[in-house]
Formats: C-alpha cells, structure tokens, sequence
C-alpha cells in the first residue's frame, strides 16, 4: 500500500485488478498508464463511498526472467526482488493508492495455484501429453502458423523457435461452445466492444488445449506441479490466478465479499490470454466469471508501440518529475480514449499542460481566491448566491456529475475530464461576464460583488470534490485555500451539500505553472532545458527599454550572467517596489510581445505595458498580484501610456512573474 492507506467503506464493495506486470525490466509510461487509469477508478468509487480493493503485483516466474537473471549473471530470485521493488517505488512516486500488492514468488500465491492445479487434475481437466509447436520465448507461448507473421512472433518481431516437448495440458478445447456464448449473449463482458469481437474471431478458429507446464530440464524458475515435480507450473496459468490468490482463495471471506464485483484492466497485448485462457480456466475451476475485462490500447511513439522489448520506453517517473505528478497523470487519462492506441509526445503534454491547466484551471483558481483576499478582505465567505445564479450552478454540477459518472462507467476517462473541463469552462465566463474586479470597484455593487464571489467559491468546492481522482495534489491544494477541511465526498458534490458550510479563503496562485520551452526540443521528442522554474534565476522588469523596439526578441539573461555593479543602500532605496492587483489585460494592437495591464495600486489604478504576451494569456493575469516598479518615468510605447514596470523571474526560456507568497494588499510595499 502506497501513501495514506485507503479507508475501507462500508458501501458496495468494488474490486479492480491491473495485470501483474513483468519484471524482466523497469517500469515505463506503458505500465504507468495502467496502473494510474486504476488508482483513478478507485479513488471515484472510494470517493462514492463504495468498499474498494484495489490489486496490482508483478508477476516474476518464466523463461525471460531465467534469462534476463542468466545475461545479468544473478539469481531470479534477486533480479525478482529488485525489479518488483522498482514498481513498488514507481507507484509510491507517483501516488498510487492501491489495497495490495502481489508477487507470483508469495507462498500465499504458490499455494492457492496448487490448490487449483489439484482440483482440476483430480477433475480430469488437465492430461499428460507431447506438443510441438513454435515458441516466442518473449511472449512464453507457442504460436500457430496463423498466428505467426513470416515466422515471426507478431509483438516481438523475433524469430520463432520450434519446440517439442512433452507437458501437462489443460483441455481448454472443451469450453470452446461455452466461451463462445458466454461472449455473444453478455456483450459487455469484455469492452470496448472492438475487442468482444476479436476474441469472437479467435473463437471462429479451433481452439488448442493448453501447455500448462514446462519440464525442469528446461526451466526450473516456477511454482512445482502438485501431482508432478519433474515440471512447473507455466507462466500464465501461473499469473493468471493471482486475481483469485490475492483474495486467499474460494470460500476465503475476502474472497467472496469482493470477488463477485472483480473487473480487470488490461492492454489489448494480453487480451489473448485474459479473454480466452482465463474464462476458461475459471469455469474449469468452477469460479464465477468475472464481471468486465477492460482493455485499453497502446501508447505509440513515432507510430511504434512503447514496449522494453522494442526498447523505445519512456521513462514515465522521469516526466512526473519534469512536469509534476498530477499533470502527467491528467494528460495520459485525457489524451488516450480508452480502448483506442494514443500517440506520446512532449508537445502534447506541454499543451495540455498551459492550455487545460494552466490557463483554465489554475487561472480559475487563482483569479477567485486572488478576489477573495485581496478585494472582500473577508475571511468568512457565506455562501448565498442569488437565485438565478443559484439554479445555474445547480443545473451544472448535476449535469457534470452525471457525465461524469456515465463515462466512468465504461471506463471513459478522457469523457469525464471532457465534461470537467467544460463545467471550469462556463466559471470562467461566468467570471468573465460578471467582471467582479469593476464591481468591487462600484460601491453600488457591493452587494452583487458578494454573490459572484460566493458562485464562484462554491464552483471552486466542487471541483476541489469532483477533481480529486484524476489530480488529486490539485484538488487537495483548491479544498485547503477554500477552507474545505473535510475529507472529500461525492455525496456532498451537490449544491445543498457544498452550500451548508462557511469557506475562508486564502490566495492559491500557481496552481499549475505555464511552462515555455521556446519551442527546443531533443531529438527524441523531450524537452531540451529543464521545464520547471529553477531555483536560481535571474530577476528583471518585463516592460520593453524605452530605447527598444517594441517586439525587438528579449532574450532571458543567463543564470550565469556576470555580476552586475554593485548598488548603495541608498541607491536601492531609489526604487519604489509594490505589490499590484492586476485588474484587467489586453494585447496591445499590431504587438506579438506586449500586453496593457490595468493595475491598482492602493487607491490608484494604473496603466502598465509589459512584454510578456508570449508567456501570458491576458485571462490567466486578471485578479494575480505582481510585483512592479512604481516610481518609473512613465512613458509611450506603440501609443499606450506604461506608468511602471513589472518584475519577473527567468531561467533561461522559462520566465515567471514574481508574486507574493502571503496575501498583501495592493499597494504594499516590497522592501
């Protein structure tokens, strides 16, 4: 268990397996998107209030891991050890909140496959028998002539290698009719529907009994036949019965509260194996069948599947810690719709990132709490909108709420954030039309000033409920700085239940930072300079020089830049630094760089022009404060009037505008 450890409900109980991954390599973006597609469902059905068990593992016996130990000149058992601890360490980086991790290596799972080894050799299912066939020692499977693609194995491109042997084989064949109409008559069995029916087209074919084991002479790394010592146990039969294993068996109590709920979640590379072998395996055993397999398609990279085979991985821990973990997360689940291939580049998360979070979400957030703090000056929001605004927002979070809900149903992430993002959409109108910022401004309109903010703080709540499965630092830092000190409910995402308590609000600006890589890129498709604003970075005011042209490039000054002369005491008095209350911003006309900011300042309001339209949408630096330089000589550039200068960070492409981390009044000074 990873991170605080989730609290069992008392609701219905709900049970999600991932695969157990292989552990002949580390972990990548592949096994990443897996694992977190899971944690996500579980997190919504906890939030729901459901009884979650929520499994992964890895799965550590078989031919590749033999030789992968063999080439690495160690044991199995401690290439095992460290590579099932890499994916352990994987998803505790990555905040991943599952109820259990298995290891095919566990005594408590060697003992349930021998169980169910016994009883279906005592129940004739399994025979003693030679096979010969050709072999992908990648996959540990034979293939048919079929199957095979220029007696190649069709996922590893290597070639296939004849074998024949005598083994154990289970009498898979005989479910073949049962499968079929399992299938036909229960069409959500295995979803999206695509993959129904591929299986279906293996089905259509006649169907091979299956090698269960393999001779010691050959490989000793597995669990031992129960009837057999000379052979073990093949990988997938193996692997397959973690999902029952996990639980302690049938007839265990564990067992059968959450094994009637149990849904997989699989890529469609091993969609053969859970979708053919597994069902059938389970009625044999006389196991309930289990409720869906959910199966989702490939990342790609340059039009190639990321697998360790290939060798094209992407190294999904080194992109959490570029970009932060919750917008890593966000992109895999908006950007691939479940069920279907989604193609990986670095551009398409940096666009996900300054668009959707950036701009949209952390905008939001930071305009409203911004308002909050630094125009009511009141600690204690009540929450009474007026009744036009109320039945708005109440029409749309139960609107929200409901697509939400029917997209997770079919495991439709990218749908449910779709609809999330349209809900952060209409507040920003809403705030954009209602103009807040003017009405605080007009003593007659104080009273309205209040009810937006109080819409506003509600929309806020419920999104710091709504958001927390899919970024859940995000939703925990929005709930915090509104005063919702609650553990998060979806019962309580209604409007009655979000307008029953007082919120004191407190600024959150940065919530996502925009990031600018100036368009670099590596080779590979990875950014060039690091992404995030560096600790060191050299401070400078964002307004042109008087001397300059307007878009003349303004390239950031190296963190290594020589030092600059020093100044007196008295000198650095000169300047009047102030915090600032951005109350409106605009491009400037016939300008790329340049932006009119509408500062407060006190009582006094100011025009500000600032080349930082390449870094800033004008929407995300409404209600932010910034740091300028008030007693500049004002002057005209592209014929607007700038009456100061605003200063920002940068660190290379990388340019950040300084702002308070405490609320402080427009106005104050900065010493």
């Amino acid at each position: 268990m990873t991170g605080s450890p989730p609290q069992s409900g008392t609701g219905r109980p709900f049970y999600l397996t991932t695969p157990i991954y292989y552990i002949n390599a580390r972990p990548h973006l592949g096994h990443a998107y897996t694992t977190i597609v899971a944690d996500a469902m579980c997190r919504y059905r906890r939030l729901a209030g459901d009884d979650v068990h929520f499994l992964t593992g890895t799965d550590e016996h078989g031919d590749k891991i033999a030789q992968a130990a063999h080439q690495a000149g160690e044991s199995p058992r401690a290439l095992a050890d460290r590579n099932s601890a890499a994916f352990r360490e994987q998803w505790k980086l990555l905040d991943i909140r599952y109820d259990d991790f298995i290891r095919t290596t566990e005594a408590r799972h060697a003992g349930v496959v021998q169980a169910i080894l016994r009883r279906l050799w005592d129940g004739g299912e399994i025979y003693f028998g030679q096979y010969g066939g050709q072999y992908c020692f990648g996959c540990e499977r034979f293939y048919t002539d079929r199957e095979g693609v220029d007696g190649k194995c069709p996922d590893h491109q290597t070639p296939l290698v004849y074998l024949e042997e005598e083994n154990y084989f289970f009498r898979m064949s005989k479910y073949q009719d049962w499968l079929r109409r399992e299938l036909e008559e229960n069409p959500t069995r295995v979803r999206p529907e695509r993959y129904r029916n591929e299986l279906l087209g293996f089905l259509r074919e006649p169907l091979q009994d299956l090698s269960i084991s393999r001779p010691k002479t050959r490989l000793e790394w597995g669990i031992p036949l129960p009837f057999d010592d000379r052979f073990v146990t093949y990988v997938w039969f193996d692997a397959l019965l973690n999902y029952v294993s996990a639980l302690g068996g049938p007839g265990e109590p564990r067992f059968e509260r959450y094994w009637p709920t149990v849904q997989h979640l699989i890529g469609k590379d091993i969609l053969k194996p859970h979708g053919i072998y597994w069902p059938c395996m389970l009625k044999a055993a006389g196991i309930p069948l289990f409720q869906h397999l959910n199966v989702h398609g490939y990342w790609t990279l340059g039009g190639g599947k990321i697998s360790k085979s290939v060798g094209n991985v992407v190294e999904a821990l080194a992109l959490a810690e570029t970009y932060g973990r919750d917008a890593f997360r966000y992109f895999v689940l908006r950007e691939m719709p479940f069920g279907q291939d989604a193609n990986f580049s670095a551009d398409a998360l940096l666009e996900r990132l300054n668009a959707d979070l950036a701009n949209d979400l952390g905008n939001l957030v930071s305009r409203v709490t911004t308002l909050h703090r630094t125009l009511s000056r009141d600690a204690a929001v009540p929450a009474a909108p007026v009744a036009d605004d109320r039945e708005m927002l109440r029409r749309a979070i139960a609107a929200t709420r409901a697509h939400v809900d029917a997209a997770l149903a079919e495991f439709a992430f990218h749908r449910a954030l779709t609809e999330i993002w349209s809900f952060i959409g209409a507040l920003n109108g809403y705030v954009d039309r209602e103009q807040p910022w003017v009405l605080e401004r007009d003593p007659r309109k104080g009273e309205r000033f209040l009810q937006v903010l109080d819409t506003l703080t509600l929309g806020l709540a419920f999104l710091g409920i709504i958001l927390e499965p899919f970024v859940p630092d995000a939703a925990r830092r929005i709930r915090e700085a509104i005063g919702y000190g609650e553990e998060p409910r979806l019962g309580d995402a209604t409007l009655d239940g979000l307008s029953d308590r007082t919120y004191r609000v407190t600024r959150l600006g940065g919530l996502f930072p925009r990031i600018d890589l100036g368009g670099r890129r590596r080779p590979d498709g990875r950014p060039a300079t690091a992404s995030r604003p560096e600790p060191a970075v050299a401070v400078r005011p964002r307004s042109p020089a008087r001397d300059a042209s307007p878009d003349a490039p303004t390239t950031p000054e190296p963190r290594d830049a020589p030092a600059k002369p020093r100044v007196t005491i008295d000198e650095f008095r000169r300047l009047d630094l102030r915090v600032a209350l951005v109350l409106d911003a605009e491009p400037v006309p016939k300008s790329k760089k340049l932006l009119k900011l509408t500062v407060r300042l006190g009582e006094e309001t100011r025009t500000i022009v600032a080349g930082i339209a390449e870094h800033y949408a004008p929407a995300a630096l409404r209600g932010r404060t910034v740091v300028i330089v008030a007693n500049l000589e004002p002057a005209t550039l592209m014929g607007v009037p700038s009456e100061g200068m605003v200063l920002a960070g940068s660190a290379g492409p990388v340019l950040s505008l300084l702002t308070p981390d405490r609320d402080l009044a427009p106005g104050a000074v900065v010493r």
